[in-house]
């Protein structure tokens, strides 16, 4: 059984609808058949996240431009991702990808990859939180802390990203217990490496953790860490059809 008790009242949310978060499928033109699968009608997508090259690249990418609309004309978000690398990266640079996205791809808010955690980088980050949201109008902000944070970073974004990472670690993992004060809405889990056997166990541990927005993978890590999101799991039919039919929000 997966360590998930904890006293804090209200943790477990058993009846939570849950809905895709696409961390970052590779380029279009590598990655085709995902990209088209994107626009599906009926798959729960919350939003997908376009990665053009490690950014939104150097100039507008004609393919990742193509893929963008079809996937807003299918209402679904697109989120520009900005990688803040544990807080190393610079405002100026973060504010700077975060225009060549809204001016290229027209986005719709920013995925921040590899979120720092600690209490001492939270005013960077609402600083830089608070920027984009000014830049866009109801930009939809999701921090990728891949962890549980610092509980205050949970008042500057609309999600948190409070786990990803591996299979086995995911099926021991315990939730903070300052997340039961929040709505599931608020919180996401990416898990690669998981076999297919084990998909309604994992579905079980997302919503008794209080997380609505999931992606699970079998794919695995190879020489990059962000290899196992770059194409769709095996079990991709499958695992839409347990979460249901739900519009894209």
């Amino acid at each position: 059984m997966p360590h998930l008790t904890s006293t804090a009242t209200g943790t477990a949310h058993t009846d939570i609808r849950l809905g895709f978060g696409i961390p970052g499928f590779a380029h279009p033109l590598v990655a085709p058949t995902e990209w088209s699968e994107l626009t599906r009608p009926g798959a729960p997508l919350h939003w997908v996240v376009l990665n053009v090259s490690r950014g939104p690249g150097d100039r507008p990418d004609p393919h990742c431009l193509e893929a963008a609309g079809r996937l807003r004309n299918a209402g679904v978000r697109v989120l520009g991702h900005l990688d803040v690398t544990y807080g190393a990266r610079g405002f100026g640079e973060l504010v700077s990808d975060a225009h060549r996205y809204l001016d290229w791809y027209q986005v719709d808010g920013f995925s921040l990859d590899r979120c720092p955690t600690e209490r001492a980088a939270l005013p960077e980050v609402r600083r830089t939180v608070t920027t984009l949201r000014a830049l866009c109008d109801d930009a939809h902000i999701v921090l990728g802390h891949g962890t549980h944070p610092y509980p205050g970073y949970a008042e500057s974004a609309d999600q948190l990203v409070t786990f990803s990472g591996p299979w086995s670690d995911y099926r021991w993992s315990q939730v903070a217990e300052w997340t039961a004060d929040y709505p599931p809405e608020r919180f996401c889990h990416f898990v690669h490496g998981m076999p297919r056997g084990h998909l309604d166990e994992a579905l079980r541990i997302a919503r008794w953790q209080g997380a609505s927005t999931i992606y699970f993978t079998d794919r695995v890590v190879g020489g990059g860490g962000d290899e196992p999101w770059e194409s769709m799991p095996g079990y991709w039919d499958e695992i839409v059809s347990r979460i249901g039919t739900g519009v894209s929000e």
